[in-house]
């Protein structure tokens, strides 16, 4: 069970087991040892910081069934008896140590690689090291607190999308990693696989401690963000970039937060940090495009999809965005073009056909959405948006009945689809059976509060049904969330009029007629005739 509260206090106190108090480890006086919280870890000088305490700090807030202390004794254990295997071999302080300490770790322990860092346990140092596996920075952080605790000149090294370890005493230097059992590669095979930035960054440079622990926050923030707490991801990421400003992942990570929390100016700041950074990041330059579509920037959108694609033409999601845009835009065709290379390069995509589909319903090409939708239902029958679609597009042709079982399909698959349950709710409207559209409304509100639109509609359901104290109250909930919506104020006007309240028909009635709404002048008279 996860334990959810900000990072600011720890319960435990570090201290070294009772074997180490006789074979001092070469960590001993590091003041990290000591520290209760994150707050004092980042008080600390970098060279005081010792990373696997403040791993296990994190680990402790993150599970409150982590105890820190027995995961430090496990690791002071295992950095004696590998220190009792390099004293064997006269290897204390030696480059010849981290064969030892390969052997040791990944053969006689097993600790292996995860394929994918899908699981945010993955990262923390209490899980790598009950399950003896982790991916690239999970595993680095394990042989870093290893190598603390024996002495050796470890650091940590990030590129773009990856970080692993080099062993460097100012003689010797050599790269090891550790999703690899601890095989070397030189820095141009990172250079060339990560496609690292040619500028002055973080990149392939050694990592004191608390830059290392920056890049844990990176990864901290996407695990807390990976379990639904916004306000936790946040505050990692931000220490994150604080730590490492030249970090380019930390930036757009951040900047996905900031886009997630509606806060689109402070991400596209971050996203524009991070391309300067790391200009070769399709994927930022894609979520900055994100961006300035939603602020309807659509021509600054385009020029950033377009160069995504220019970094990665295989980049799938691109397309489908990129689409989206151009029809915005009014460019109907090559939005069409679009995604029929898209479609090209991936023909197994539902998602293509049904957006290909959308496009042509609303150029009225119904024949040729029906198509795309149905496609789009063979590679997913399931697909409740393509559902959708088949719906309105039978609505548009008069087939009524085909149109309420597709809805009806499509809420069966997603019960919350806003768009299914007031259409459907129209559709009944329209046939005049009131009162089944009136609890396609209820729901449609309850899943989209801030709608006005889908309260007119219930409250004009109300209002034929001559219920019209419910419909004054459905009005007055559109009018409050769109004070300017004048067919609402006018409707409220005749609503008010057949309750016999005609101080407040009379207000909403002048309110639509100021709004720009012709006015019944039979029912101006009336109500004017009621006035005191």
């Amino acid at each position: 069970m996860k334990k959810i509260i900000l990072i600011t206090t720890c319960i435990f106190i570090l201290a070294a087991t009772p074997l180490a108090a006789y074979q001092p480890l070469a960590n001993e006086d590091k003041q990290g040892l000591y520290v209760k919280s994150i707050d004092q870890v980042l008080r600390l000088e970098p060279e005081e910081i010792d990373i696997a305490t403040a791993a296990l700090i994190i680990s402790e807030y993150w599970s409150d069934l982590v105890h820190g202390r027995n995961y430090l004794s496990k690791l002071d254990d295992m950095a004696l008896e590998i220190r009792t295997k390099l004293e064997d071999k006269n290897l204390q302080k030696s480059p010849k140590a981290i064969p030892v300490i390969n052997k040791y770790l990944f053969d006689e322990m097993g600790f292996k690689t995860i394929p994918t860092a899908d699981n945010p346990d993955d990262l923390l140092l209490h899980t790598v090291l009950d399950n003896k596996q982790g991916y690239c920075l999970s595993l680095s952080i394990l042989y870093l607190s290893i190598g603390e605790r024996l002495g050796l000149p470890l650091y940590g090294v990030v590129v773009p999308g990856h970080f692993f370890i080099r062993y460097d005493d100012g003689k010797t230097r050599f790269n090891i990693e550790t999703t690899s059992k601890g095989g070397y590669a030189d820095d141009n095979h990172y250079i060339n696989k990560f496609n690292v930035p040619d500028s002055d960054t973080i990149y392939l440079n050694n990592l004191n401690n608390l830059q290392t622990l920056g890049c844990f926050f990176n990864n901290l923030g996407n695990s807390y963000l990976d379990i639904g707490n916004t306000e936790l991801a946040m505050l990692a990421l931000e220490r994150a970039v604080e730590i490492n400003p030249t970090l380019a992942e930390s930036h757009t990570n951040l900047g996905n937060i900031y886009f997630k929390k509606n806060q689109v100016d402070d991400a596209i700041y971050q996203y524009q940090i991070a391309l300067r950074i790391n200009p070769a990041d399709a994927k930022t330059h894609n979520n900055l495009a994100n961006a300035y579509t939603k602020q309807e920037k659509l021509n600054f959108a385009v020029r950033e999809y377009n160069q995504a694609l220019n970094l990665d033409p295989d980049y799938i999601e691109v397309y489908k965005n990129l689409a989206i845009t151009y029809h915005k835009q009014g460019k109907s065709t090559r939005a069409i073009s679009t995604l029929r290379h898209a479609i090209s390069l991936d023909s197994k995509n539902p998602d293509f056909y049904n957006q290909l589909g959308n496009i042509y319903y609303e150029i009225e090409y119904y024949d040729k959405a029906f198509s795309q939708y149905e496609k789009a239902l063979k590679l997913k029958p399931d697909f409740a948006e393509a559902h959708h679609g088949l719906a309105i597009c039978y609505s548009k042709q008069g087939m009524v009945e085909e149109s309420i079982r597709a809805f009806e399909t499509a809420l069966n698959i997603k019960p919350d689809m806003t768009t299914a349950l007031t259409n459907l709710g129209n559709l009944y409207f329209n046939q005049q059976k009131y009162d089944q559209a009136i609890e396609l409304y209820k729901k449609a509100v309850l899943t989209t509060p801030d709608d006005n639109a889908i309260y007119y509609n219930l409250a004009s359901a109300y209002f034929n049904k001559a219920d019209y104290k419910q419909a004054v109250e459905q009005y007055l909930i559109a009018i409050d969330i769109d004070p300017q919506m004048a067919d609402a104020h006018n409707r409220l006007g005749f609503a008010y009029y057949n309750l016999k309240n005609y101080d407040m028909a009379w207000k909403h009635i002048k309110i639509a007629e100021n709004l720009g709404v012709e006015i019944d002048k039979n029912l101006l008279d009336a109500i004017e005739d009621n006035l005191p």
